[in-house]
């Protein structure tokens, strides 16, 4: 019995010594692939402020960009587009900015916020991530944010989205 015991002790810390070495990232890959599928979906509408191609202003990192909107974020905006000050975009909501080379250029990267306050991954409400056009990470989801955040709590409350206050 004492035999069975150990064996089953040292099977135990075998296999918890394997999950306390896993790395970090080992769920990125699936969370950045379900963030990045969203930015390919149809159904998203365009923020009138940025119609066009449209140089980021004030303390915009992004460049030249247009951003769109998922049917869920778009329900809440107001008749000018915006979500109005105080307010909170609910759970579902994406938003991604396309940004651009040039004014007349092609897209170059995505940056992508969506709201799940329950993911594993999610800062401050969100999912965050940046990505090349084919999909590649720049900025991963396991990152929660972080880079991002401290500059969109900068917006005048519209739930950490600078778009309406830049453009």
């Amino acid at each position: 019995m004492k035999k069975y015991a150990t064996i089953l002790t040292i099977l135990l810390f075998i296999i918890a010594f394997n999950q306390s070495c896993k790395k970090k990232d080992d769920v990125s890959p699936d969370d950045d692939n379900a963030l990045f599928a969203l930015v390919e979906q149809s159904g998203y509408t365009y923020y009138p402020g940025t119609p066009g191609i449209t140089a980021g202003v004030g303390n915009s990192p992004h460049g030249f960009e247009r951003v769109r909107f998922n049917a869920t974020a778009q329900a809440v905006l107001d008749t000018t587009g915006k979500l109005p000050a105080g307010s909170s975009f609910p759970t579902g909501s994406v938003i991604v900015k396309e940004i651009y080379s040039s004014a007349t250029g092609s897209i170059n990267l995505y940056a992508v916020m969506k709201k799940d306050p329950s993911s594993s991954v999610s800062g401050s409400g969100y999912q965050w991530a940046e990505f090349k056009t084919d999909g590649t990470a720049l900025f991963s989801t396991e990152k929660k944010g972080d880079g991002c955040i401290s500059c969109h709590s900068g917006s005048s409350n519209r739930d950490l989205v600078r778009t309406f206050d830049l453009h």
